[in-house]
């Protein structure tokens, strides 16, 4: 999905409330420790505890990096499938005529033909984003409470429906028949989009030279989707995400130790002159310690939450959108009325499916 604005500060106050509030508990507690029990042997350098910051921090940046990396490069490759998509509507309606055929067709069967191969590529586009909303053992973020919340108001259209009821409307009933019976359906609609295609050629619908270009649109298509099926079914290395998850964890924990006695020794400088405020300084470090935590967490998580593109997450390609998108194009072009076309997916607090 893709959002219309940015994550506001609220939103991502929302959606990290629960782990604030871990962090808040635990702050409170090392702080009362210290302040109601004499405590300030329990303590570690804070050398340490900067390296081991930095290098969460390093590794926090590289995984964002290589999260973004992934859903731009998905959203190029369903930007490709935009293009190629429209390519391939307009050749169709071009290239299907009665300019070579031995056995002219009549108007009627030309526009069948042509709505045939239209109506099948929207099945192509339905069987890939149906097979991108398929989950993966390592695809865990709609697992978080927070996200469980989120995609209770907002799920993409995949996880309500099943992909042979979508299917059923595009593809003729040998077709759907054909194609259920694949592993791979995006790519068994192909081939049946080839196996047409050269029939057509066969009769003189298609002169040679547009076959050949019809054929490579049919390349092309192959390749964007062979290129979302590997961000689909590579995810990132998962060596780097949990050591990565763990460490944020290790250092989050580990910080009110360090923090919390460098507070107290502040507060004894402070009430040598102001001893009220001396005495109560080191619940100063509560909030500093939550906005570290929060900080360092938070972008854990984002990082964490966009390593895989066609989850369904909020910030997510909106495929599902896109697909409609085409396909309402393709049908409109095919002089179908809007009673007939399927309106678009709805946009609801500002996010597409």
């Amino acid at each position: 999905m893709y959002t219309k604005k940015v994550f506001g500060a609220r939103d991502m106050a929302k959606w990290t409330r629960f782990e604030t509030f871990l962090f808040i508990a635990v702050i409170t507690i090392v702080v009362a420790l210290y302040y109601f029990i004499d405590l300030s042997w329990l303590k570690i350098p804070w050398t340490p505890l900067a390296l081991i910051g930095t290098a969460v921090a390093f590794v926090i940046g590289f995984q964002n990096n290589s999260a973004y990396g992934r859903i731009w490069e998905a959203r190029k490759i369903w930007g490709g499938i935009v293009n190629t998509s429209r390519t391939f509507g307009m050749f169709v309606q071009d290239m299907v005529t009665n300019e070579h055929a031995g056995i002219k067709m009549s108007p009627e069967e030309l526009h069948h033909e042509v709505k045939t191969l239209t109506y099948r590529h929207i099945a192509w586009m339905t069987a890939l984003r149906h097979a991108m909303r398929v989950r993966k053992p390592w695809e865990t973020a709609s697992l978080e409470k927070t996200n469980r919340e989120w995609n209770s108001i907002i799920r993409p259209p995949e996880w309500d429906s099943n992909v042979e009821d979508d299917l059923r409307p595009y593809l003729s009933d040998d077709d759907l028949k054909y194609v259920m019976q694949k592993g791979n359906k995006q790519t068994a609609v192909l081939y049946l989009q080839s196996h047409h295609l050269r029939r057509l050629k066969e009769q003189g619908a298609v002169w040679e030279f547009s076959f050949l270009e019809l054929e490579g649109v049919l390349q092309e298509l192959f390749t964007l989707q062979g290129k979302s099926e590997r961000i689909k079914n590579f995810p990132y290395p998962r060596h780097f995400a949990s050591l990565n998850h763990y460490f944020m964890w290790v250092f989050v924990m580990l910080l009110p130790l360090a923090l919390v006695p460098q507070f107290a020794e502040i507060g004894q400088d402070i009430g040598e002159n102001f001893p009220l405020i001396g005495d109560i300084f080191i619940w100063f470090s509560i909030p500093f310690y939550v906005a570290v935590a929060w900080v360092f967490h938070t972008m854990e998580r984002i990082g964490r939450t966009g390593e895989n593109p066609f989850e369904g997450s909020a910030n997510d390609v909106p495929i599902s959108t896109i697909a409609r998108g085409i396909e309402i194009d393709l049908r409109q072009n095919l002089g179908e009325t809007d009673d007939q076309i399927p309106d678009q997916f709805p946009v609801i607090y500002d996010t597409q499916m």
